[in-house]
């Protein structure tokens, strides 16, 4: 059997993405196209004589209905968010033929191109109960929103098996089933599935969820409203794994994370309801969430990250995270 050559992830000219885009946009001349941030997608700054937009190019895994998903989501919530005290959301700018996105040919495959406006507007750490209190109350209107919506197109769910079984069939693949660390990753996955089985038994908040709450996604502020935007992880789930993302923010102090989640909660339930078995739920999806980013960083090992920085190190971090959880024994 022949094996194909892939190319790894390219970092696409910003004077390309200007010839192949700027007539396509009804926002004036462009000025620079700025290569901005590299993470799971590019992120380009893009400045115009009408003001400043946020181009993003997503990576090959991610499909045209993936987007086209996205960018429905996207228009609806923006018509149910419209007289919302709390929240909003980073809205999309449509094309003059007024579709959403546009396919680009990269040397790594096709890649969709999504231009969105800028948000003017503070990024909150979440540092303060007040602050914390305020992004309670946009996450439930968020959900509450959601509610609301009405998604005709096919979309996966985020379940055991994409946060659980796809990760950990991945990471064995990547360390070999021979690896001292198998054993312990195999048990340790499957009592975490048992006891998120056990937990969502008992009726826990199922609806559609932002899936990368994590805050640096949500905590834009614009007077007393918060911005969230990248919903490309948007999918049904648990509101228990939502919120576990903001409760481990890594950018809090570890003597208050537990008064600002308190104020979260407080916020979060003046709104809506999040019942005592939902928020014992949170801690393990925090577990679940870590193995996914496990999982994560091995799927993108071959295409784009390398596996210098992904090897003893790396999984003795990540074996001694889940050992400190006493999952298993």
């Amino acid at each position: 059997m022949s094996i194909q050559p892939t190319a790894l992830r390219s970092v696409l000219n910003p004077r390309y993405l200007e010839s192949a885009l700027s007539n396509h946009y009804d926002i004036g001349t462009w000025e620079e196209c700025l290569f901005w941030l590299r993470g799971l997608n590019d992120t380009y700054r893009v400045r115009t004589s009408s003001g400043m937009y946020i181009l993003r190019i997503y990576r090959t895994e991610i499909t045209e209905e993936d987007v086209q998903y996205e960018l429905s989501l996207l228009s609806q919530l923006k018509n149910v968010l419209g007289s919302a005290e709390h929240t909003d959301i980073g809205e999309y700018i449509e094309k003059k033929d007024h579709t959403g996105y546009t396919v680009l040919e990269a040397a790594e495959g096709k890649r969709v191109a999504v231009m969105f406006r800028y948000i003017e507007g503070t990024e909150n750490n979440l540092e303060d109960e007040e602050s914390c209190y305020a992004f309670g109350q946009s996450a439930a209107e968020l959900h509450e929103a959601m509610d609301q919506v009405n998604m005709e197109l096919p979309r996966y769910e985020l379940d055991l098996k994409l946060l659980i079984d796809e990760p950990l069939e991945r990471i064995i693949h990547y360390i070999g089933e021979n690896n001292e660390a198998s054993a312990f990753l195999h048990t340790f996955a499957t009592t975490l599935k048992e006891r998120i089985g056990a937990t969502s038994r008992q009726d826990l908040d199922f609806g559609l969820c932002h899936g990368d709450m994590h805050g640096n996604n949500n905590a834009f502020q614009q007077e007393h409203q918060f911005i969230h935007y990248d919903f490309e992880w948007a999918a049904k789930s648990w509101r228990a794994y939502d919120l576990a993302q903001v409760k481990v923010r890594k950018r809090q102090s570890e003597d208050r994370k537990a008064a600002l989640w308190n104020a979260l909660m407080a916020g979060y339930r003046s709104v809506r309801s999040f019942s005592a078995e939902d928020e014992q739920a949170v801690d393990l999806f925090i577990i679940a969430r870590r193995f996914w980013v496990m999982g994560l960083d091995v799927a993108f090992i071959e295409s784009d990250m390398g596996a210098l920085d992904y090897g003893e190190d790396w999984l003795n971090d990540f074996l001694e995270e889940f050992r400190d959880t006493r999952i298993v024994s």
